[in-house]
């Protein structure tokens, strides 16, 4: 299953919108994160894992894939952290939201809620 995520990055002190794709299927667990991602953005997925394990969350075991789109610009810091969560979430069926093309993500997680 796919969910499609809305979030920022910053090029200097202008913004630009980044469409965080996460991409849930059956196979060996795995966590690939793609679109020119640094070192904090690919540190992310055990911030994400714990963070939603910590809340009360079930994580599965399954192959995840997370793109950054466009994939032609770095994307830098740990501000995916939570829209790649919100989208794992809504692949797991453990939330679903109205309205998410019109809203976006931003922000750290931190290991507990």
């Amino acid at each position: 299953m796919l969910s499609n995520v809305k979030s920022m990055s910053l090029h200097g002190l202008d913004g630009y919108l980044i469409e965080v794709q996460v991409d849930i299927s059956a196979g060996m667990p795995s966590w690939e994160c793609v679109g020119l991602p640094d070192i904090s953005v690919k540190e992310s997925k055990e911030r994400v894992r714990t963070a939603i394990k910590n809340s009360g969350y079930e994580f599965q075991s399954r192959k995840i894939v997370v793109n950054l789109a466009p994939a032609n610009t770095k994307k830098e810091g740990p501000f995916f952290d939570l829209p790649i969560a919100i989208g794992i979430l809504i692949n797991f069926g453990e939330i679903s939201l109205k309205n998410i093309e019109d809203t976006v993500f931003i922000g750290e997680l931190s290991l507990d809620r």
